[in-house]
C-alpha cells in the first residue's frame, strides 16, 4: 500500500525552525512519506537551519533575488510549485504561519485541489496592516486550509468565530519542540563574542528589533530606549543580533553602535539564538516566534510593538506589551531589573504555547484525517 504523501512547503529561517521538527516526526511515520519543498525566500539563514536539523529538501525553488518584492515571491512560488506538483503529487500540503511563502504555497495547492493543512494556524491581531503582510497572508491562509493545526485554545476560537470551514486541532506551537534539538549546557558558540560574555556575573539582555512598521520613529525610539535602560544599569549588557535590512542596521548603529556594553552582531543562527535565549536574564524584541521561544526557558520577553498576536502570553505572565514609547519601554525593563519580585513573577510563569509534543499532535491528526489511526490526539491542553 503506497504512502501518504505529506508536503511541507517552506522558505523563511523561522518558518523552517517551526516545520523541521515537524518535518521529522513525519517521517518517523511508517505510513506518511515526508517530503521537504523550499521556496528559497530566505536563503542563506534557511540553509543554516537545514543543516543545524540535518535535514534534505526534495525541492528548491530558490526564489531570492536582489530586492525581491513581495509580488515577486508570491508569483515566482505560485510557479515554481507548477512543476513541483507534476512531479510529485501530495496527498496533504502543509504551509506554516504568515510568510508569503505560507499564502502562495497554500494557494498553489489550492489551484490544484490539494488539500492544505495550516501549522500556526489562528492567530489574528484583527489589523491587516499590523504586522504587513503577515496578517492578510494567515487570514488568507485560514480560508483556504482544510486542517487547522492552532498553538492555543485562543488561536482555535478565533477561527471558530471566523466561521472556518476544516478540521481545527489545538496542537501547541511546534517552536518548542524544536528546542529539544538546540539547547545544550555544553553548547558553543560559533559566534566568538558569545563564548567571551560573562551570563554568570553581568545581566544580558538579548534584544531583537525588525518589523517593518517599526520603522522609521518606533525604531528610533526602540534603539533609545535600549540605550537607556543600559545606562542607567552598570552590569546589564546586550547582545543585537542586527537584522540584515539595510534600515535597521543604520539604525542600530548610528543609536547603539558606540556603547562598549552594547554588542552589534551579525544574525545568528537558530541553535546560536536559542543557546543565547538560554543564558540571557531577559528579551526585549518586536520578534513573533521568541515570544514562544523565550518563556520555555523562563526568560522574560518585553514585546516592543503596539499589539501581538500572541495575547497568550501576556494573559499568562510571560510576556510584557511594552509598546514603542521610549519611556515606557525603558520603565518597564528597569522594573524587571531592579525588582526581583517583578523579574520572578515573569520567569515563573507557565508557557502557555506548548508542551514539546505539539509535532507529534500534529502527526496524530494527519493520520486520524487519512485514515491511518482511530484516534484523534487529544487538544494540547485539554489535561488542565
Amino acid at each position: 500500500m503506497s504512502k501518504l504523501k505529506v508536503m511541507s512547503i517552506f522558505g523563511t529561517r523561522p518558518e523552517a525552525i517551526k516545520m523541521a521538527p515537524l518535518v521529522k516526526e513525519l517521517a518517523r511515520h511508517d505510513g506518511i512519506e515526508s517530503i521537504c519543498c523550499l521556496t528559497g525566500q530566505h536563503r542563506e539563514m534557511l540553509d543554516s537551519v537545514m543543516q543545524i536539523f540535518d535535514l534534505q529538501a526534495n525541492f528548491d525553488l530558490n526564489i531570492m533575488e536582489k530586492q525581491q518584492t513581495l509580488s515577486t515571491i508570491t508569483t515566482k512560488t505560485i510557479l515554481g510549485m507548477e512543476h513541483v506538483f507534476e512531479v510529485c503529487r501530495p496527498d496533504l500540503v502543509l504551509v506554516h504561519g504568515d510568510t508569503s511563502t505560507t499564502f502562495a504555497g497554500a494557494l498553489a495547492a489550492f489551484y490544484h485541489k490539494i488539500p492544505v493543512g495550516h501549522v500556526e494556524a489562528g492567530l489574528r491581531t484583527w489589523d491587516k496592516y499590523s504586522p504587513f503582510p503577515e496578517e492578510m497572508n494567515r487570514t488568507l491562509v485560514g480560508d483556504i486550509a482544510d486542517l487547522h493545526f492552532s498553538p492555543t485554545k485562543a488561536n482555535a476560537q478565533n477561527l471558530v468565530r471566523e466561521g472556518i470551514v476544516g478540521e481545527i486541532f489545538i496542537t501547541g506551537n511546534t517552536a518548542i519542540d524544536a528546542m529539544k534539538y538546540t539547547v545544550r549546557d555544553d553548547f558553543r558558540f560559533s559566534e566568538p563574542l558569545l563564548n567571551e560574555l560573562d551570563f554568570t556575573h553581568r545581566r544580558v539582555i538579548a534584544v531583537t528589533c525588525h518589523r517593518r512598521e517599526n520603522y522609521g520613529q518606533p525604531m528610533q525610539d526602540i534603539m533609545h530606549a535600549v540605550l537607556d535602560v543600559v545606562n542607567a544599569h552598570d552590569d546589564v549588557e546586550v547582545v543585537y543580533p542586527v537584522h540584515l535590512s539595510p534600515v535597521v542596521r543604520q539604525c542600530a548603529s548610528e543609536i547603539l553602535g558606540a556603547h562598549d556594553r552594547i554588542h552589534l552582531i551579525d544574525p545568528i543562527d537558530v541553535q546560536q539564538m536559542h543557546n543565547l535565549l538560554a543564558r540571557c536574564y531577559m528579551v526585549m524584541t518586536d520578534s513573533g516566534g521568541l515570544q514562544e521561544e523565550a518563556p520555555a526557558l523562563g526568560k522574560p520577553v518585553l514585546v516592543m510593538r503596539r499589539e501581538t498576536e500572541r495575547p497568550e502570553a501576556v494573559v499568562a505572565g510571560t510576556a510584557r506589551l511594552a509598546g514603542v514609547d521610549r519611556q515606557v519601554i525603558a520603565e518597564m525593563a528597569s522594573e524587571l531589573l531592579d525588582s526581583p519580585a517583578a523579574y520572578a513573577k515573569m520567569a515563573k510563569a507557565v508557557n502557555p504555547y506548548g508542551d514539546g509534543n505539539a509535532c507529534a499532535r500534529i502527526a496524530q491528526a494527519i493520520c486520524w484525517r487519512f485514515g491511518l489511526t482511530d484516534t484523534r490526539p487529544a487538544d494540547f491542553g485539554a489535561q488542565g
